[in-house]
């Protein structure tokens, strides 16, 4: 049966932040649940099954990193939207948070309003994902499969391959590789990808989570990074994916 109101898990061991957080999300509609520790988080995320987790960095028993572990890998739950929050905020820290699964990686001190927004379009996203995913069952395998130069993906079984070799995606990097797939040489900007990938209106503190993104889908999907013959960067203009072999 399909909840009224969305349900979304706040885990923070910082009363205030979660006080903050729960106050605008039932302000704006939504039901909350709360945890202060990672174990609790996890257990929260298998019982209630959230649409959405706020998930901090630094909280006790289990950090944010190995909760988004446990929840996508071991638990294999990969259809409710991660948005990580911390205080750090160096790549390598959000590599790291999108690496294990998260859908987002948002730093404090943070705007409520940045928060809201992109909460709503990752919510959004899982909607249309699952409309599409209902449509493309109905159509033949072949209609199901894109294939760009070495580049092939399998839109039923969210599987992509490079010269037939398989290569494992976290769902936020499968979308972002099958947007620039489906319009093979076309440059798609930063703006684009969040507007289109993310579904967020506004790009506030948003345009560096591409650029890590397409670092991580990079890394395993082109023999050499540092020469990439797949996902091409257009220097002051954005991303594309090249139909050459």
């Amino acid at each position: 049966m399909e909840r009224e109101k969305k349900l979304i898990l706040v885990v923070d061991d910082e009363e205030n932040i979660r006080d903050l957080l729960v106050f605008n999300l039932q302000k704006e509609g939504y039901d909350t649940i709360e945890a202060e520790d990672g174990l609790t988080a996890v257990d929260m995320a298998l019982k209630q099954k959230p649409d959405l987790i706020l998930l901090d960095v630094m909280i006790p028993k289990l950090d944010g990193i190995s909760v988004c572990k446990k929840i996508r890998y071991a638990l294999n739950i990969s259809n409710i939207p991660i948005l990580m929050i911390s205080a750090r905020d160096t790549e390598s820290d959000k590599i790291v948070g999108l690496e294990m699964g998260a859908d987002d990686y948002i730093t404090k001190p943070f705007q409520i309003r940045e928060v809201m927004a992109r909460i709503k379009a990752n919510l959004r996203k899982v909607e249309v994902n699952s409309n599409q995913e209902m449509n493309q069952a109905s159509n033949e395998d072949k209609e199901n499969i894109i294939k760009v130069g070495d580049l092939t993906l399998d839109l039923k079984r969210v599987e992509v391959k490079v010269k037939g070799e398989v290569i494992n995606l976290t769902k936020k990097e499968f979308d972002v590789l099958k947007y620039l797939a489906t319009q093979p040489g076309q440059v798609v900007t930063r703006e684009m990808l969040l507007r289109d990938v993310w579904e967020y209106e506004e790009y506030v503190g948003a345009i560096r989570t591409i650029d890590v993104t397409m670092n991580r889908i990079r890394d395993k999907i082109e023999k050499d990074k540092a020469n990439p013959k797949i996902l091409i960067t257009k220097r002051g203009s954005g991303y594309y994916v090249t139909d050459k072999n």
